[in-house]
């Protein structure tokens, strides 16, 4: 595996657990209106995603939990603690609600709460580049969760990529849980692997708390649709180490399976993984956890200075189009 890959991933990890317990305890501190949702456990897949993304050629769609893999496609800190603190100098102008930010232009778009719908998104504006012809080289990219997969949107989606052979990579996060529904209520199949041959997508299965096993799994997938081999899916098995969001205890989940192999910390396995395999050295880890600790309360403390809509000056339309000389 490529060593600076294997690094940019490690310190999104690191930089968005970071982020996130700062959010944490200013949404349990009262300073967030909204919800918090954690990626706490699901790190390492949405950063060995994002750092296999290129920011400015690809195309990414981010769900609730993928801060680390926002993080690790290019998305600075700043964007996150605007859009979570209201600013409107943020990407969504303080007018919508805190996770659903993007920057469409920089092939972000902006996230989209009914699940599954992020994956005919991304087929639409692949579909898009290939008719203007500059679809060449190019890698759409989202991450779902097993529940996303039970949905219309989600099947629709990945059958027409797969149709198309559209160079997209659809990562399913399978944390157990849909909200608080199990596995065994939510789909008859033995393992969610199985549907990526039953659309015609390439499939690739990952311990998703393993590091270093989604940075060469979910990078060669990258590699492949990027190569021609068509769509692929990733299907990841892990648990989150939170509840749905911050206003959930999570308390349905069963002990046993907190204390499985599932239930491990990817972050501290990652840790030791950098250690072991000579990516980088204790020191070095430490200064980086100082260093974006620093970061992150820099731009938590700008965000909190920066004013918020006025409703009553606000110019709320989305867009504006010119009509007989008179933008409307």
């Amino acid at each position: 595996m490529d060593r600076e890959y294997v690094r940019d991933m490690f310190r999104a990890m690191l930089k968005a657990r970071l982020l996130e317990s700062k959010l944490s305890s200013l949404y349990k501190a009262g300073k967030i209106v909204g919800g918090v949702y954690l990626g706490k456990g699901q790190e390492a897949v949405s950063a060995a995603l994002g750092a296999s993304l290129v920011k400015g050629r690809d195309i990414f769609a981010p769900l609730i939990r993928d801060q680390a893999g926002r993080t690790a496609f290019g998305e600075p800190l700043i964007d996150c603690t605007r859009t979570y603190l209201g600013s409107v100098l943020g990407p969504m102008k303080g007018r919508d609600g805190n996770i659903h930010r993007g920057r469409p232009l920089d092939g972000m778009p902006a996230m989209i709460s009914h699940l599954g719908a992020q994956v005919p998104l991304v087929g639409g504006m692949l579909m898009a580049r290939r008719l203007k012809g500059c679809l060449d080289g190019v890698v759409g990219a989202t991450c779902v969760g097993d529940g996303a997969t039970s949905t219309g949107a989600f099947h629709e989606g990945v059958n027409m990529v797969a149709v198309e052979r559209l160079p997209m990579v659809v990562v399913v996060s399978n944390n157990q849980f849909a909200y608080s529904t199990p596995n065994d209520r939510q789909f008859a199949c033995e393992d969610l692997l199985d549907r990526a041959k039953g659309y015609g997508l390439g499939g690739h299965a990952v311990d998703g708390t393993d590091p270093l096993a989604c940075a060469r799994v979910i990078g060669r997938a990258v590699a492949l649709a990027r190569g021609g081999a068509g769509p692929q899916m990733v299907v990841a098995r892990l648990l989150r180490l939170s509840g749905h969001g911050e206003h959930d205890d999570g308390s349905y989940v069963p002990g046993d399976l907190r204390g499985s192999s599932l239930g491990r910390d990817c972050l501290e396995n990652g840790i030791v993984q950098m250690i072991d395999a000579g990516f980088s050295t204790v020191e070095e880890i430490e200064a980086w956890q100082l260093e974006y600790a620093d970061e992150v309360q820099a731009a938590v403390a700008q965000a909190q200075q920066e004013p918020t809509p006025d409703p009553w000056h606000e110019d709320w339309r989305a867009c504006s189009v010119e009509l007989g000389g008179k933008a409307i």
